[in-house]
C-alpha cells in the first residue's frame, strides 16, 4: 500500500550534494538544482547554473560506492557536465516533468494514507497518548 524506504540503502550510499558542486570556482556560480534523485544508488542531478558569463544546464552523477565523488571530476573535484545548448531546453523540460511526477506521487501517497481508516485510528490514538505524556 505504501512505498517502503530502505534506510540501509540511503545510509550506505555515498552521495555528493549537487548544491555543493561549484568547481571550477572561477566559472561556476548560481547553481539551481532542477532535479536531484537524492541519496540513493545511481543518483544523478540536473542544474541550471552560470558557467562563465552564460546561464547553462549541467548534469552529473552524484556518487556511489564505486565512484565516491560522482562523475564528472576535474582535478579530483566534482564538476558539472555542461550540456550542449541544443540539448539544454529538452533536458530542462524533462527535469520539470520528473519533479511534477514526484510531487504527484507524494500527494497520492498522502491521499492513500488519509483514506486508510485503520491507520488513521492508530495514529490518532498514538498522538492522543503523547498529549498525556506532556503533563
Amino acid at each position: 500500500m505504501y512505498e517502503k524506504i530502505d534506510f540501509d540503502e540511503v545510509v550506505n550510499t555515498v552521495y555528493i550534494d549537487p548544491q555543493t558542486v561549484i568547481s571550477p570556482k572561477n566559472k561556476v556560480r548560481d547553481v539551481e538544482i532542477l532535479f536531484d534523485r537524492g541519496p540513493v544508488d545511481f543518483s544523478w542531478s540536473i542544474a541550471r547554473l552560470t558557467y562563465g558569463p552564460e546561464e547553462r544546464i549541467g548534469i552529473r552523477w552524484n556518487g556511489d560506492n564505486e565512484s565516491k565523488k560522482g562523475v564528472p571530476l576535474a582535478n579530483a573535484h566534482p564538476v558539472w557536465f555542461i550540456l550542449p545548448k541544443e540539448l539544454a531546453e529538452a533536458v530542462e523540460i524533462k527535469a520539470q516533468e520528473l519533479n511534477n511526477n514526484r510531487e504527484a506521487d507524494l500527494l497520492e501517497g498522502y491521499r492513500m494514507m488519509a483514506a486508510d481508516q485503520e491507520q488513521e485510528v492508530e495514529a490518532e490514538e498514538w498522538s492522543e497518548g503523547l498529549i498525556g505524556d506532556a503533563y
